[in-house]
């Protein structure tokens, strides 16, 4: 198990400032809606650190409102189910996660560029919290995936290289579609190997000493997805890779 602490507090901080951004109670008084606020974080604080401890599978409602000293019958005042609160802190870690890789592209002319850099921070990441990656295999699956978050970002990315004539492709959305299970299967890989077990110590060293060649890799399959050649795809994909978004700072 990966040391969570700087990632939990960071976490609880982003989940406090998404919530007052995003949250607007209306009909209430402002102590009741500050009360109802402060419920709904407790809620979602104690499901990420749940989550990161446990696992996802493993978490239960009862754990949450146990965590944060709601009543059970509380909860669902706030979410409809445990899928409900997931769902809440899945739309704040990849929508955070894209925006900050905006952030991080924002000079980049190149979309091919654009796409090598994101794909590269998502395989690192995935790499650095497992659970992060298990939460993107899971939400890169759902019907959501292509109208929130990276698979948004993927999609307009798409669209301005092809609007510049840089991707020369017959189907755009399907491609988009290709390059997300390329880069779902690449975070699956990272997981599997990164597994601790004594038959997968060795093999998980060698990775992750490698970790962005093996980003480095993916981006490139990627990019040739999208009609570019191998070799011009592998330079791109080899180009100095900028500095982690910030929430991945340790």
């Amino acid at each position: 198990m990966p040391d969570v602490r700087n990632k939990r507090a960071s976490g609880q901080s982003a989940i406090h400032a998404h919530i007052a951004t995003r949250e607007s109670v209306h009909g209430q008084s402002p102590r009741l809606a500050r009360r109802k606020h402060e419920t709904r974080v407790r809620l979602l604080d104690a499901a990420f650190r749940l989550l990161t401890e446990k696992g996802m599978e493993s978490v239960t409602i009862g754990e949450i409102t146990h965590a944060a000293d709601v009543g059970f019958g509380s909860f669902y005042n706030y979410f409809e189910s445990k899928e409900g609160i997931l769902a809440a802190l899945v739309d704040w870690l990849f929508e955070d996660f894209a925006n900050r890789l905006d952030g991080l592209t924002t000079g980049l002319a190149d979309p091919a560029e654009v796409i090598a850099v994101s794909v590269r921070h998502t395989l690192l990441r995935a790499c650095r919290e497992p659970v992060w990656g298990q939460l993107l295999i899971r939400e890169g699956l759902s019907t959501r995936a292509l109208s929130t978050g990276l698979g948004q970002r993927l999609l307009r990315d798409a669209a301005i290289g092809i609007s510049k004539k840089r991707f020369m492709i017959a189907d755009e959305l399907m491609c988009v579609v290709s390059a997300i299970g390329t880069v779902l299967a690449g975070v699956a890989a990272e997981l599997d190997v990164s597994a601790s077990s004594k038959r997968t110590i060795r093999a998980r060293k060698v990775l992750r000493s490698k970790v962005d060649r093996f980003g480095e890799r993916t981006a490139a399959i990627v990019l040739q997805g999208f009609g570019l050649k191998r070799l011009e795809a592998e330079k791109i994909a080899r180009r100095p890779l900028p500095a982690a978004p910030e929430s991945e700072v340790e």
